[in-house]
This record gives C-alpha cells, sequence and structure tokens, in this order.
C-alpha cells in the first residue's frame, strides 16, 4: 500500500482529540434529569428524548474511539490499508476521511 503513514497517523490523532472532546460533551448531556427540576411536563419529556438521543451518539462516539485507537495501533502493519473482507486496497480519500474503517467503500 502506497501511501504516507505519517499523514494517516496525524490524521487519526487529530480525529481522537475530536472524538474524545466530543465524549466529553455527550457524557455532561446523559446526566440524569432530576424529576425536581421545575420545568413543565413536555419540556422534561423533550429533556429525556434529547437524553436518549445523546446516549445514543455517545456509544457511537465510543465505538469510534475504539476503532480509531485500534487503527492507531494497526497502522504499522502490512495488513494496514486492505480491506479485510475482499484484502483489495482501501482508496487513500476513505482512509483520511474515515481512517477508523478496515473495509473498502463495497464491502462497507
Amino acid at each position: 500500500m502506497e501511501f504516507d503513514k505519517n499523514e494517516v497517523k496525524k490524521k487519526i490523532k487529530e480525529e481522537l482529540i475530536k472524538v474524545k472532546e466530543n465524549i466529553i460533551t455527550l457524557k455532561d448531556l446523559t446526566q440524569p434529569i432530576s424529576p425536581e427540576n421545575a420545568i413543565g411536563r413536555v419540556s422534561r419529556m423533550d429533556a429525556i428524548n434529547n437524553k436518549s438521543i445523546n446516549e445514543a451518539s455517545l456509544a457511537q462516539s465510543e465505538d469510534k474511539l475504539k476503532k480509531l485507537e485500534s487503527a492507531l495501533e494497526r497502522i504499522d502493519d502490512k495488513e494496514f490499508g486492505l480491506c479485510v473482507r475482499c484484502k483489495k486496497p482501501i482508496p487513500l480519500g476513505r482512509i483520511m476521511l474515515m481512517p477508523q474503517s478496515n473495509k473498502c467503500v463495497n464491502c462497507a
């Protein structure tokens, strides 16, 4: 696979920082909603709905974090940049856009 591993490492590290910051924010947004909050019933239902949406986003961000960390560990492997399913090279554009991806577009 012909690409600049240092450039990809830099991209992965940048993504790791963004995802970790996002996780901190989402953890704050997913705190329990106190029943003694003086908000109306509809506002409370909205807050509970928003909390569940943020919890789903938090789970996705934590999954992305694990995949990015794994990609950073695997970057020096000779298999890095090859699709785990079809073994064809993953285009550099996809790697730069989604460095945690281990499949080509066709297999994903």
